[in-house]
């Protein structure tokens, strides 16, 4: 990593702890409860290491099942019992993973049971790259940075004997199995297993890494948790299901649950001991590597500055004035939090692990990205990166399409190389055809394309994208039981509604290349969702295999996650509006337009609208597609961020979905909102802050906001580039080049 000039390192720090930066607005413990799944921890923009607090192991008398709250994140804002910092793991996810690696500091006799050697804690400081805790137990101080690969934790110890462990058995993974190696006295190198995300047993891979403490202990050695005797003679196994400390044993280790220790006789009151580490999923080689490239011999306050710096101007992209101190800090937190995935899987040779061949490695032609919950961020968060952080949207679409390459299909939700096949839909279509359509286009599009019609067009249960394709080429629609006998579990509905998307923006891209008979067929399928509207129930609903609707149907069936035939993670409501490439089409289904309005408000008025979940997140948008309607956007939006995003730790409404909730708001805060994946087009709101700076490839766009009478926040004027504009939707082309979006904003008469 390119070193700072001593200056330079001085005025970012001065820049990071002055009351003017973009980090000081930035509140890490929003979205740690009500199951935003975000977390506190120290991480870089986009980086591959994350050092996080984990909190989600309790005491004998706290484990999970009794007062721990637990979900998919190594932290939860209201549990109290730490059992260390994990290395490498994901935010805002709906599934555990990843989350090991756990290293902590101790007093005393050594001890290796986690539910022993865990502690209360207080004190707890976060901002980017950075977070800080009081161990209770054990009087001990500890910090946490990091760089790209690599972190850095400070303990500061109490007079005494000290310990430092780091636990390779437990995590959020499902796998326990390690290896750890004794290098020298300071020094060991290791792999973890880690993987079945959403308990999918394919997507299973290894984290290597290399770990330093600066400090000679005076003794070190490994543990193993014994395994669990069952049985007659269980009982005359004195150490059955305890954890065995071996002070010399020899030079590695494997198995399952297993850790290494150090230990440090006569520390002196205030003492701090280091620990470095560096990762790599492709060989502790570059795990090593990794660390002394990015860390060489750089203090821990060095890298925090680093990774401060690399924050601040992160975050600077944008910058914003007005609204109130917490609108600002809810912006700033959100923008954070969609710049954490997808990270960097490369390490600092260019090396990363081959989509889907374990044990092979590549080399990226720049940057190459990992964790594509495209399910989730084909809606909002890749337009936001192509408009503010081209430079790494380009270097996320090389990277899908190179797992094309390597693999055979684009992918559906990634992880580390591994496809997890998690959520539905084919979502890499729309964000790659998006990206294109707005000008990003250094990368092999001949390569995207041929990857999009083999997911459109491949028949059968070989179609890894589409696995229930046959009846949507068939019939235009999936009836229920294609997908699964079960019909709680089929998804049919929310299958379809998910092709269409992606068949659309396909649509455009074959006609664009002259492939006018697949054009023209994409574009008939794409109107497929007219066979779901059921004019009885008013909304979409499923069909069964005989071509009828599914009798008894209860649209509001699905609320809160509970199980429903047709629809995922929602009810009829969540998805009868999700047409978004051909609104007008659906209003004219449900009547026209006054009864598509007065439904759509229905929706929220009846508390229908799930603000935690994707499949209705631009619902608010769709009432300026009609004229004369473009109000209830406003007052909707302007209420929904009121209500939902605050800077309190449930600040996010349920889960962030690696950032995707967070770009909402960062659009719906800056007055526009991509409103059809794969389409380049904003509809308008009226603005949270009186002035935004937002730095694109083509120069500074600058958005207005003047209030005339008493704070009004509903559209009386706007103008693009100095001229009049009449219109709630603009494209692409047409914000970038206006430069200048002004809003004049008053009371709605």
């Amino acid at each position: 990593m390119k070193r700072l000039p001593i200056l330079m390192l001085m005025l970012s720090w001065c820049l990071c702890a002055g009351a003017h930066s973009y980090t000081d607005k930035v509140n890490p413990f929003i979205g740690t409860t009500n199951f935003g799944a975000t977390n506190p921890g120290a991480v870089c923009p986009n980086g591959m290491m994350s050092v996080v607090p984990f909190n989600v192991m309790g005491s004998d008398s706290n484990l999970y099942d009794k007062d721990a709250r637990w979900w998919s994140t190594p932290y939860e804002r209201y549990n109290s019992f730490l059992t260390g910092f994990a290395h490498g793991t994901l935010s805002g996810v709906g599934c555990p993973d990843m989350g090991s690696l756990l290293t902590i500091a101790t007093t005393g006799d050594l001890e290796a049971d986690y539910h022993i050697y865990g502690t209360p804690y207080s004190a707890e400081t976060a901002s980017p790259g950075y977070y800080s805790v009081e161990l209770s137990k054990y009087g001990i101080k500890a910090e946490a940075t990091a760089t790209l690969r690599s972190s850095a934790e400070r303990y500061t110890f109490p007079s005494g004997k000290g310990n430092i462990l780091i636990n390779l058995g437990e995590g959020l993974t499902n796998e326990s199995g390690a290896v750890v190696r004794r290098v020298s006295d300071t020094e060991i190198e290791g792999v973890k297993l880690l993987g079945t995300f959403c308990y999918n047993p394919q997507a299973v891979f290894p984290i290597y890494f290399v770990m330093r403490v600066s400090k000679h202990p005076s003794s070190s050695g490994y543990w193993k948790k014994q395994r669990l005797m069952t049985g007659a003679e269980a009982e005359w196994t004195p150490d059955n299901g305890k954890y065995k400390i071996y002070t010399s044993y020899g030079r590695e280790l494997a198995g399952d649950d297993i850790g290494y220790w150090f230990t440090f006789d006569n520390i002196e009151d205030g003492e701090q001991i280091e620990v470095r580490m560096g990762i790599s999923y492709v060989s502790i080689d570059n795990a090593r590597l990794n660390l002394e490239t990015e860390q060489g011999s750089s203090s821990f306050d060095d890298i925090r500055t680093d990774a401060c710096a690399q924050w601040e101007e992160t975050l600077g992209r944008i910058r914003v004035e007005g609204g109130t101190e917490e609108q600002q800090s809810v912006f700033y937190t959100a923008l954070y939090h969609t710049l954490i995935h997808p990270n960097l899987i490369n390490d600092v040779n260019g090396e990363y692990p081959l989509m889907e061949r374990s044990g092979e490695m590549g080399i990226a032609d720049g940057d190459r990205y990992t964790v594509f919950s495209l399910w989730d961020t084909y809606r909002n968060l890749h337009q936001l990166m192509t408009l503010v952080y081209p430079e790494k949207q380009i270097d996320m679409v090389r990277s899908m399409v190179d797992m094309y390459r390597e693999w055979g299909w684009l992918p559906k939700w990634e992880l580390y190389g591994r496809e997890t096949f998690t959520m539905e839909g084919d979502p890499s279509i729309p964000v790659i055809v998006d990206t294109w359509r707005k000008g990003l286009r250094d990368f092999d599009m001949d390569a995207a394309y041929e990857g999009m019609k083999k997911s459109a067009t491949t028949p059968g249960k070989q179609n890894k994208m589409r696995p229930d394709i046959d009846p949507y080429l068939e019939r235009g629609y999936i009836p229920i039981g294609c997908y699964a006998a079960d019909m709680s579990g089929d998804n049919s509905v929310s299958h379809a509604l998910e092709y269409y998307v992606a068949d659309n923006a396909l649509a455009w891209l074959a006609a664009e290349r002259g492939d006018a008979d697949l054009a023209k067929t994409l574009r008939g399928r794409a109107l497929g969702y007219r066979h779901y509207y059921s004019p009885e129930s008013g909304t979409l609903r499923p069909r069964t295999m005989d071509g009828k609707f599914l009798t008894p149907f209860n649209p509001r069936q699905g609320e809160n996650f509970e199980p429903v035939p047709g629809f995922h993670e929602g009810s009829a409501w969540n998805y009868t509006f999700y047409v978004p490439h051909d609104v007008e089409g659906l209003s004219k289904l449900m009547g026209g337009n006054t009864k598509f309005v007065n439904k759509l408000q229905m929706v929220f008025d009846d508390e229908l609208y799930d603000p935690a979940n994707e499949p209705d997140i631009a619902y608010p948008y769709l009432f300026s597609r009609f004229k004369g309607e473009e109000w209830r956007t406003q007052r909707e939006v302007a209420r929904l961020l009121d209500t939902y995003f605050t800077t309190q730790p449930d600040g996010i409404p349920g889960n962030d979905d690696t950032g995707t909730m967070s770009a909402w708001a960062v659009f719906s805060m800056l007055g526009l909102y991509p409103d059809c994946p794969g389409e380049p087009y904003y509809t308008l709101t009226a603005p949270t802050f009186d002035r935004a700076e937002i730095d694109t490839q083509h120069g500074t766009l600058v958005i207005e906001t003047r209030r005339t009478d008493n704070g009004g926040s509903y559209i009386k004027s706007m103008k693009l580039g100095g001229k009049p504009l009449k219109k709630y939707r603009i494209s692409h082309d047409e914000l970038i080049g206006g430069c200048t979006l002004t809003f004049e904003l008053g009371s709605r008469k």
